[in-house]
C-alpha cells in the first residue's frame, strides 16, 4: 500500500493507494495531523511507502511522524519525473502542478493534454503528445477574488462562495457572485480556446476544490477529476521508489 499526502494552502488531504487505485481519501485541518496520521497507520498498517508534497514549508516534524511508520518520499523540484521539463525555471515549479503534470502524462501519455486546478489558485498546466511539459498560468482563485474585493475597498462586504441563479446581479452581492463565480468560468473557457488553437485533440482535465462552481458553466468539454493530483501523487512515488 501507498500513502500520499498533500499539505495545501488551506486543508491537508491524504490517500491510500492500493494497486494503483485509491481505497481511503480523506482531508482535515492541519493542526489535526499528528492524530490523523496515528489513526491512519492503525487501520491500514500494510503501508510501506509514502509521499509527502507541501506547497509551503513543509515542518520537519510532518515528515518525521510518518517516517515513524513507513518509508517517506518527500516531493521536490529535484524528485524524478516521467515526463520532459522544459519549464524555463524547473526549481520554482509548484510541487502541486508538478503532480498534475505526472497525472496527466500517466493518463493520456501520446495525447495534449491541459489541467486546470481550481483552488487558492487557478493554475493551468499543459503537457504535450511528445510527453513535455510546456508550462501555464496561475490565477487568483476564487476565495481570493472574493478577499480581494473585500479588503481592497471601502464597502464592498466578504461574502462566500454561492451558486449563481443569473449572470446579472440585481444587488450588491448578487453583482460580486457573478463577478467572481461568472468571470471564472468565463475566463477558464477563454484559456481553454486558446489552448485547443495551439494544440490539436485537446483532453482538458478540470480539479480542484472550486472545480464543481464553473463545471457546468463550461461551454467546452473537459474530465472532471477531483483526484487527480492525488493519482499523480502516487505515480510519483512509485516512479522514485522502482
Amino acid at each position: 500500500m501507498n500513502l500520499v499526502i498533500d499539505i495545501g494552502n488551506t486543508l491537508i488531504k491524504y490517500a491510500v493507494f492500493e494497486n494503483r487505485r485509491i481505497i481511503y481519501d480523506h482531508s482535515f485541518e492541519s493542526g489535526l495531523f499528528l492524530s490523523k496520521i496515528k489513526e491512519l497507520f492503525e487501520k491500514y498498517p500494510r503501508i510501506n511507502h509514502a509521499i509527502i508534497s507541501s506547497v509551503g514549508k513543509l515542518d520537519r516534524k510532518e515528515r518525521d511522524v510518518v517516517a515513524l511508520f513507513c518509508k517517506v518520499h518527500v516531493l521536490t523540484s529535484q524528485s524524478k519525473v516521467p515526463f520532459k521539463n522544459s519549464y524555463a525555471t524547473p526549481t520554482t515549479l509548484g510541487v502541486d502542478r508538478i503532480a498534475l503534470a505526472t497525472a496527466a502524462y500517466y493518463q493520456n501519455t501520446r495525447g495534449n493534454t491541459l489541467v486546470i486546478d481550481a483552488g487558492t489558485c487557478i493554475t493551468y498546466d499543459m503537457v504535450n503528445n511528445y510527453g513535455e511539459y510546456v508550462g501555464g498560468a496561475i490565477s487568483p482563485g476564487i476565495r481570493m477574488r472574493y478577499n480581494a474585493m473585500h479588503n481592497q475597498t471601502a464597502g464592498l462586504p466578504l461574502l462566500e462562495p454561492e451558486e449563481l441563479l443569473d449572470f446579472i446581479g440585481n444587488s450588491t452581492e448578487s453583482c460580486m457572485h457573478s463577478g467572481v463565480i461568472n468571470g471564472v468560468a468565463q475566463e477558464v473557457d477563454g484559456v481553454i480556446d486558446q489552448y485547443q488553437s495551439r494544440f490539436q485533440d485537446l483532453t482538458v482535465i478540470l480539479t480542484g476544490g472550486d472545480s464543481h462552481f464553473f463545471a457546468k458553466r463550461l461551454k467546452n468539454t473537459i474530465f472532471a477529476n477531483s483526484k487527480f493530483l492525488l493519482e499523480g501523487l502516487n505515480c510519483l512515488l512509485e516512479y522514485n521508489t522502482n
